[in-house]
C-alpha cells in the first residue's frame, strides 16, 4: 500500500480536539489548549473531547467515533490531536469509516492508548501519523510550571515543517544495545497496544523496516513476554531493527539493567540492531515527534553517535 502524507501544519494551523480513549482532566486539557496556542496555533475542542464516562471513558464508543470523524471531515481543522490515551480506542475500531478519513488526510497526533488508532490508520486507511506529545499529557506541562516541557519542539518541527532528512541521536536518549544499521519504515507505538492487537481484524502486520516500542510500568519479565508473542507470531521477521523508549517510566534507577536484559534475552535470535532509550511516548520531558509510515536509517554502528535518520519528508509538500 502506497501511504498518503499529510499537508504540512503551519503557523496558525488549527488543531481539532478529541479524546478517543479516557477520559480528560478539564484544567490539564485548558492548559495544554492554551500551550498550544502560544506556539501560535488555533484549537477546536469537539464536542465529547471533555466527556465523562460511561466508565472511565470520554463518552460512548459512539460518541468518540463521532468526534473522530466531525474532526477529519472539518475543513477548517488542519490537524487532529489527542487529549490523552489511558484505555479506549480500540472501541473504536468497529465503528471507524476508512473512506471519510482517506477523502480527508490530515495529520494526527497521540500516543500510548492510541497506539490502536496509528495502526487502523497505517493498515486500513495507508495514511501517515504521528506518535507525537498529546493536549492534557504534554502540552499542559510548561502552563502548569511543571519543570521541564513536555514537547520536544526540534523533531515537532522537523516533522510537521516538511523537513526532508532529518535525524534524532544521543542528545534525544537513543542509546546502542546490539550494534548495526537497518533501514525501512517506521512502525510501532505503545508495546502493548501493539501486542494486544494480534488475533485482531486490526493486527499490527510486520512492514519491512524498524520498529519503536515503548511503555509504561511494564516489568522486565513482562517486556521479555511481549517479545517472545511478538517473535512466536511471526511479527519480527520482516523488522529490521528494533528502537525501544525511554524506559524510566518502567522502573527506577536500579531496575534498567534488569530491563535491558530481559529485552536482549528475548531477542537473542534477532539479528538486527538494538537501540533503547528514545525519548518519545510515555517520558517525563521534551516527548519526541515519531512519524509513522515514513522511511528510516537507523545507524548504530558507533556507541558514540546513534542516529535514528528521517530519509524523506513526513508530510506532503503545498
Amino acid at each position: 500500500m502506497t501511504l498518503t502524507k499529510p499537508r504540512a501544519i503551519r503557523p496558525a494551523a488549527c488543531f481539532g480536539i478529541v479524546s478517543p480513549a479516557s477520559a480528560a482532566k478539564a484544567d490539564l486539557v485548558e492548559a495544554g489548549i492554551t500551550g498550544l496556542e502560544a506556539l501560535g496555533y488555533t484549537t477546536r475542542l469537539f464536542p465529547h473531547a471533555l466527556a465523562r464516562g460511561p466508565l472511565y471513558y470520554a463518552g460512548t464508543a459512539e460518541e468518540r467515533a463521532a468526534d473522530l470523524h466531525a474532526a477529519f471531515a472539518d475543513h477548517a481543522v488542519d490537524a487532529v490531536i489527542c487529549t490523552r490515551g489511558g484505555w479506549g480506542a480500540a472501541e473504536l475500531l468497529p465503528l471507524l469509516n476508512a473512506e471519510l478519513v482517506r477523502r480527508n488526510p490530515k495529520a494526527f497526533l497521540g500516543y500510548s492508548d492510541i497506539t490502536t488508532l496509528h495502526l487502523w490508520l497505517r493498515n486500513q486507511v495507508g495514511l501517515v501519523s504521528f506518535q507525537a506529545p498529546m493536549v492534557a499529557a504534554d502540552f499542559s506541562k510548561s502552563v502548569l510550571g511543571i519543570e521541564c516541557s513536555g514537547v520536544d519542539l526540534p523533531s515537532w518541527r522537523a516533522a510537521f515543517a516538511g523537513a526532508h532528512e532529518w535525524e534524532l541521536g544521543a542528545s534525544d536518549g537513543l542509546r546502542v544495545l546490539r550494534p548495526g544499521v537497518a533501514e525501512g519504515e517506521l512502525s510501532g507505538g505503545c508495546a502493548s497496544i501493539y501486542t494486544e492487537s494480534l488475533g485482531t481484524p486490526w493486527t499490527a502486520h510486520p512492514h519491512n523496516g524498524v520498529l519503536f516500542l515503548e511503555d509504561i510500568n511494564v516489568k522486565p519479565y513482562q517486556w521479555d513476554r511481549m517479545l517472545v508473542h511478538l517473535r512466536h507470531a511471526g511479527m519480527l521477521k520482516n523488522v529490521t531493527g528494533i528502537v525501544f523508549g525511554d524506559m524510566g517510566s518502567c522502573g527506577t534507577a536500579d531496575e534498567q539493567q534488569a530491563i535491558e536484559d530481559s529485552l536482549l534475552h528475548a531477542l537473542r535470535d534477532f539479528a538486527g540492531p538494538i537501540a533503547i532509550g528514545l525519548r518519545s511516548g510515555h517520558v517525563e520531558r521534551g516527548n519526541i515527534t515519531l512519524p509513522f509510515g515514513v522511511q528510516v536509517r537507523l545507524e548504530l554502528d558507533n556507541a558514540a553517535s546513534p542516529r535514528l535518520r528521517f530519509l524523506e519528508a513526513a508530510v506532503a509538500a503545498d
